[in-house]
């Protein structure tokens, strides 16, 4: 029989951390993605921010911030960036001056289609196919607090 002090001892191991394990792999993943979006001229944050206004746009950026979950004081500058880039607006609301509105560009949605891409690559770099991405999103889901879709 174990001893339960060796068992307790072997929890604290660093390599038997979920968090560890999870932001090494996250720090991974975004590492696989930066060559990719490097010629669309996006980080992974800004990739993140466009895929989220191609489902959506124009958006709030208080739903930006939600559905990224991201803080407003991380996202404002990333989408200043976008917008220097000519890829986004960020425009007042005219009923709500204290409402930012962001939307897309001409160039912001042309963007879309050479991203259109960007999937299968990041599949062919780690080697899976879309049914094992989607499996390891959707059970990863309960751990991002966020929802579970159909695509990977």
């Amino acid at each position: 029989m174990p001893n339960s002090s060796t068992a307790a001892e072997d929890l604290l191991k660093l390599d038997n951390q979920v968090c560890f394990a999870l932001v090494t792999a996250a720090r991974n993943v975004v590492s696989i993605y930066r060559p990719i979006l490097e010629p669309l001229g996006l980080t992974h944050p800004q990739y993140l921010v466009m895929l989220a206004l191609w489902e959506a746009a124009p958006r709030s950026v208080r739903d930006l911030a939600d559905e990224l979950a991201l803080e407003s004081a991380t996202l404002s500058p990333l989408l200043k960036r976008l917008e220097a880039q000519g890829l986004v607006t960020r425009r007042r609301r005219p009923d709500d001056e204290r409402a930012l509105d962001v939307g897309l560009t001409d160039a912001g949605r042309r963007l879309r289609d050479e991203a259109l891409e960007v999937p299968a690559r990041v599949m062919a770099a780690v080697g899976a196919d879309a049914d094992a991405l989607v499996a390891l999103r959707d059970a990863l889901a309960p751990w991002a607090g966020h929802r579970a879709g159909n695509d990977a």
